[in-house]
């Protein structure tokens, strides 16, 4: 009885050492982000510099009703990031015509940035199929929050962004195959957020969704979420090499 006394404690001291009951929650998925040299954007993902890194599958949540295959690629340059979205699709659902719309009722790409665990601000793009963008601040207090868009918004602190449809035309209710999301971010936009611009080994989180919206809206994540894509405490970590 008492050997089996003293198994039973030197278990749970292993257990308690090897942190096995700190903390109930997983540590956030993470990826590695490549760095490569500044690049032009054209909208296909044709520049050479993309053969560098892989793509991430965004995996669909909240529907039962099949959706379609969307993927992403990411880097980073000395000067900002890049973002590559290919969405599977059968037809475009995008009628807004200007930036800074409300993007998320239709078809849509979205990228979250999140450079400082102890500052609850983050960067939020969105893109559509036509190309237009929406590039805010967001301060989250607790779930309240709230997007600002950039000041003088201008010159080396304004994104490159263009899009492309395969096999159709590029406009509202076409029937393509796909379509694509090509997009450079520069630090100076993120500034003042902390951790800006990323060093090697620098950690952010982050996370990358598609809303297709084609009958009913359907959601694709990189990392899973609650009822909104604001659910930062959820988001996965970019690692840059």
């Amino acid at each position: 009885m008492k050997s089996r006394f003293f198994f039973v404690l030197a278990c749970l001291l292993l257990f308690f050492n090897s942190g096995g009951i700190i903390s109930s929650a997983q540590e956030p998925v993470s990826t590695i982000i490549k760095k490569c040299d500044d690049f032009k954007i054209t909208g296909d993902g044709s520049d050479v510099a993309w053969n560098k890194t892989e793509w991430i599958n965004l995996l669909q949540q909240g529907s039962d009703r099949k959706g379609y295959e969307t993927k992403v690629k990411v880097m980073y340059s000395g000067s900002g990031l890049y973002f590559l979205f290919r969405c599977n699709d059968s037809k475009l659902t995008t009628t807004m015509t200007a930036d800074n719309m409300d993007l998320w009722k239709e078809d849509v790409c979205e990228i979250f940035l999140w450079t400082e665990e102890k500052f609850p601000v983050y960067f939020e793009y969105e893109i559509s199929p036509m190309n237009f963008e929406l590039p805010i601040i967001v301060p989250n207090y607790q779930g309240s929050f709230l997007g600002w868009l950039p000041w003088h918004y201008e010159g080396d602190k304004r994104t490159q962004h263009a899009t492309r449809a395969v096999g159709g035309k590029k406009e509202s209710g076409s029937n393509v195959t796909v379509w694509i999301a090509e997009i450079y971010i520069p630090y100076k936009l993120l500034q003042p957020l902390p951790n800006v611009p990323p060093l090697s080994g620098t950690r952010w989180r982050a996370n990358m969704y598609r809303i297709d919206h084609d009958s009913e809206p359907i959601r694709f994540v990189w990392q899973p979420v609650g009822k909104t894509f604001h659910d930062y405490e959820k988001f996965g970590t970019f690692v840059f090499e």
